[in-house]
């Protein structure tokens, strides 16, 4: 029977080595996870603030998606995944050119060798094209400037925020991915991170409290009261990250394998898990399940199972969601109020907790649960194992220990050097005039065309419409004057 010609590998766009089950995979899960950011915490940032900022918070993560991009393929993507620089940093140079985009993906500084010399495992290559991969990782990175923007949102300065992108993108971001993913020295001492949450979510909830505190905070009357503007919506931008982050962990082994299949249930587990014991908790310490809450809940679990998702057994998921699900709602609900340095920073969506200290959790889990067949389906050090498989377990989890320190170490200091060069260009925190008014100052624009908002309708201020029939009838209850007494609710820290 003859090959059908869409197999054959002599047509110029099919090259004998592309997979195109591979490559459909990877620029599925690279466009899931970019809706985790495009709309997706767009939509979440824009619901879950105070009305007055929703436009301001969703054009930080449009900007940072854009933004990105643009460095991304005109300097970053090497600096991430090409050739080594330093053993902490590769050399910058463009990802543009047709040779280069249509050759076959590979991260040069990726093989593994033993001490002798001898190659342990071999180059990563996988079977599509370098422009899959790229854009992959692009959405990798514009997904941590996104994140870390949660930390800052109601008052850091739109311009300062314009020029922090690209800068911590270079000085930072790319840092730690060369480091973990692109062959430098903590890929080849073995520290695992299998999907992001040292480079991604360590990384970010660490520089996002840094700058919170360099920014400054927001404003005494947003500090006190800072009410979802839409509860609804920002459900819906939740959806889009959970549902998203099968493409973010499903896409880390840069093939449709065995792998890919145990991160995504691995994933899904784990944030349902995390979810539901967060929910618990609300419950028993406050009374009543608390939306905002559950959303927190489900971050918590995705962020925890990203270093582990296709290294972990699917029993090992739910202990990972239970912790997650209960150690940041500690540090976030209880820690965060009797600490007097977390009460100083005002990090507006506790990006800290649910990042950083998730993403720490899980990587130091990583090292006591990593399962050795599963781990010796991706990793590049063979016979890499948590603690609890025996073996040189212990050393693992030494190394997931270290690796961070480093992280945490490289952030508190580039995130400050940088916010420091451009505070003295510009203001870093918006005048105070601007924080009181909000997007309308900011950007000369709105979020809602709503009636009134919020305010009776009154004809004698408002003009008579066709009589009585836009007369707006309220009722007295209990609580205030009918729609005039709808307050929302608080997100309190």
């Amino acid at each position: 029977m003859a090959t059908p010609g869409a197999y054959q590998a002599h047509l110029p766009a099919v090259p004998s080595w592309l997979n195109k089950g591979d490559n459909a995979w990877q620029l599925t899960a690279a466009t899931l996870v970019g809706l985790q950011s495009m709309p997706g915490l767009v939509i979440l940032y824009a619901s879950i603030v105070k009305k007055k900022w929703a436009v301001n918070s969703a054009f930080m993560a449009l900007y940072a998606f854009a933004a990105v991009l643009l460095c991304w393929v005109l300097l970053c993507y090497r600096m991430a995944f090409g050739d080594k620089l330093l053993p902490f940093w590769g050399k910058g140079a463009p990802a543009l050119g047709q040779k280069y985009l249509l050759g076959q993906a590979k991260v040069p500084e990726s093989t593994q060798y033993y001490k002798n010399g001898t190659v342990e495992t071999p180059t990563i290559e996988p079977f599509y094209p370098m422009a899959s991969l790229v854009y992959f990782q692009f959405q990798f990175a514009a997904i941590t400037m996104i994140l870390l923007a949660g930390s800052v949102l109601a008052r850091m300065n739109i311009r300062a925020w314009m020029a922090f992108v690209p800068l911590w993108l270079i000085f930072s971001y790319t840092v730690g991915a060369f480091s973990l993913w692109g062959g430098g020295f903590l890929f080849h001492w073995g520290v695992i991170d299998y999907s992001g949450g040292y480079v991604i979510h360590l990384s970010s909830g660490i520089a996002g409290l840094v700058a919170a505190y360099w920014v400054g905070p927001r404003s005494k009357s947003d500090r006190e009261r800072f009410p979802p503007n839409n509860v609804l919506l920002m459900l819906c931008g939740a959806g889009l990250l959970w549902m998203g982050w099968s493409g973010f962990n499903g896409g880390a082994p840069y093939a449709a394998n065995n792998a890919s299949s145990m991160a995504v249930l691995n994933t899904n587990i784990c944030a349902a898990t995390s979810l539901l014991v967060w929910t618990c908790l609300d419950v028993f310490y406050f009374g009543k399940p608390s939306v905002v809450g559950a959303v927190q809940g489900m971050m918590t679990g995705l962020v925890c199972i990203t270093p582990a998702a296709g290294l972990v057994q699917a029993w090992a998921a739910i202990v990972m969601g239970i912790l997650s699900g209960s150690v940041p709602w500690y540090t976030m609900m209880i820690l965060h109020k009797k600490s007097i340095l977390l009460q100083k920073v005002d990090d507006t969506l506790g990006v800290f907790h649910t990042h950083a200290v998730a993403g720490l959790l899980g990587g130091l889990l990583t090292g006591l649960l990593a399962e050795p067949d599963l781990c010796r389906l991706t990793l590049p050090v063979t016979d890499s194992r948590g603690a609890f498989y025996g073996g040189k377990g212990g050393v693992q989890f030494l190394k997931q220990l270290v690796a961070a320190l480093f992280v945490i170490g490289w952030n508190i200091i580039s995130t400050t050097i940088i916010l420091l060069v451009i505070k003295v260009f510009i203001p870093l925190r918006m005048p105070d005039e601007e924080l009181n008014i909000g997007d309308d100052a900011a950007h000369g624009e709105e979020a809602y065309a709503l009636w009134g908002d919020g305010e009776r309708y009154d004809p004698g201020k408002h003009g008579n419409w066709n009589g009585s029939l836009f007369t707006e009838q309220t009722t007295p209850t209990a609580y205030g004057n009918g729609i005039a007494a709808a307050r929302g609710i608080t997100i309190d820290l």
